[in-house]
């Protein structure tokens, strides 16, 4: 099982680690090239066992609350991304010499000879947003595109699926990445980086060093951060990269691009990096109010899809048209409504401090809730560089003692409300408590910077929570 494609599959014997959105595709794909899979997983609860029964339907094995054993004659593991490096399962398949793919990796793999080639998108903020414009403004230059990966789109359906595409704009996680060794992108961007996930990856080292390998192989462009203050920067994982010959670093920035970026000028998204002088002219693509919602980060995200589409070659109306035609998902800084002179936004998809930060720093007056599971994040910094836009706090869930202790040490005239509840009725009234500290003009920011678990099934029960308490302000 080396590097190249792997033609026979017929009768090897491969283990899918974990059931779940990406092994139970990886199990039926593996079962119907010919392989003799086994599932494994840790869970042996009521929806692993349904999972289970239809794989077994098919003639797949499955072993059910057992996922630390390496089943005999495994030639190959293929694991959910979640699984984390330190799991007893890859130790023994290391001891037997036995290969860990991830489902990029496998997907990537099975590509047909001419598949389309992937422009790939990772970074801890931002990654599904910025893959949906790349998607809508490749869609805007006529190519057959999708946006997959992470997003939800399994790789695996759409490189053994039927249908043709020219390019994929493709979202990969740190995990993703960890678990995909001969990945090659035609370019990629790494959007940012800011601790997270660290409880899997070990280190910022380890976990900054799986983000890089995205740009292992390029062979346009490895598209970079050039405001990104954090070590190693994005910048620094470009120059770690053994690209192809030819490939080139480009950089993007909120502010005037120098060449071989691209930039903002005068409210207008500019690029210097893919036009036939850089040192003497740019090229227009699009105004900053093209994008939906202009705030910072998101014009940020813009000029990452932007360079990737322009590496491949896409005319500047695509990328004006594309950004147009593109609405974001929803609890990205989304607008719930206005109440007596107050906007009510929910970013709940800001479930760490990096994308708390870029979310706080769209607003002027803001009254923050906040709070939930920490996952092992500290709050200083956020509250520090945040500190003169707060009106006032509101704080929910298991971790926000953490919030609130950095508060006192960095803001410590912003009133604090402290919600000691944990009940799904917490948000109504931290919403009526936010509402009681904002004055006219001010913003009502859910930015958790936190995860949801604690309180909600996940970030979008979170933010329906809050723009449900938000219409009972307004009736």
């Amino acid at each position: 099982m080396g590097s190249g494609q792997v033609t026979d599959w017929q009768g090897k014997h491969v283990t899918v680690a974990g059931l779940g959105v990406s092994g139970v595709p990886a199990a039926k794909v593996l079962h119907g090239l010919g392989a003799r899979v086994t599932v494994v997983n840790d869970g042996d609860d009521a929806g692993a066992r349904e999972q289970a029964a239809g794989l077994e339907a098919l003639g797949i094995t499955v072993r059910l609350g057992d996922g630390a054993t390496l089943p005999d004659g495994t030639e190959l593991i293929v694991t959910a991304p979640g699984w984390k490096p330190d799991k007893p399962l890859f130790a023994a398949a290391e001891k037997a010499g036995v290969p860990v793919w991830g489902d990029v990796e496998l997907a990537w793999r099975l590509r047909k000879p001419d598949a389309a080639p992937w422009l790939a998108v990772t970074g801890t903020n931002g990654k599904t947003t910025t893959v949906q414009m790349l998607a809508s403004i490749l869609r805007a230059a006529g190519l057959r595109t999708a946006a997959v990966g992470n997003i939800g789109v399994s790789l695996l359906d759409v490189v053994t699926g039927e249908e043709q595409y020219d390019v994929l704009a493709v979202e990969l996680s740190s995990y993703q990445l960890h678990w995909a060794p001969s990945l090659r992108a035609h370019s990629a961007a790494v959007l940012n980086l800011a601790p997270d996930h660290l409880d899997w990856h070990g280190s910022m080292e380890a976990y900054a060093a799986d983000k890089g390998r995205v740009y292992e192989g390029n062979r346009v462009a490895c598209v970079y951060n050039a405001d990104a203050t954090d070590k190693p920067s994005t910048e620094d994982l470009v120059r770690a990269a053994d690209v192809e010959e030819g490939c080139r670093a480009v950089g993007f920035t909120l502010g005037a691009p120098g060449p071989s970026q691209l930039g903002v000028v005068e409210g207008i998204l500019v690029d210097r990096a893919f036009v036939e002088d850089r040192y003497r002219s740019a090229q227009e693509l699009a105004e900053v109010a093209d994008v939906d919602p202009p705030a910072p980060h998101n014009v940020a995200n813009a000029l990452a899809a932007a360079a990737l589409a322009r590496a491949f070659g896409v005319p500047a109306a695509a990328v004006r048209d594309g950004l147009r035609a593109f609405t974001p998902d929803a609890h990205r800084i989304a607008h719930v409504a206005d109440v007596d002179g107050v906007a009510y936004v929910d970013d709940s998809k800001a479930t760490n401090t990096h994308a708390a930060q870029a979310s706080l720093a769209a607003y002027e007056s803001i009254v923050w809730i906040a709070g939930g599971l920490a996952k092992g994040a500290t709050f200083d910094e956020l509250v520090a560089a945040s500190a003169k836009r707060l009106r006032g706090a509101v704080l929910i869930g298991r971790d926000r003692e953490l919030i609130r202790e950095a508060l006192a040490r960095h803001a410590p005239e912003v009133p604090v409300v402290d919600l000691d509840r944990t009940d799904t009725g917490a948000m109504l009234q931290a919403v009526q408590e936010a509402k009681r500290l904002a004055r006219p003009g001010d913003t009502v920011l859910l930015a958790p910077a936190c995860a949801s678990m604690d309180m909600f099934a996940n970030y979008n029960r979170r933010g329906e929570a809050f723009a449900q308490a938000v219409r009972e302000l307004g009736a």
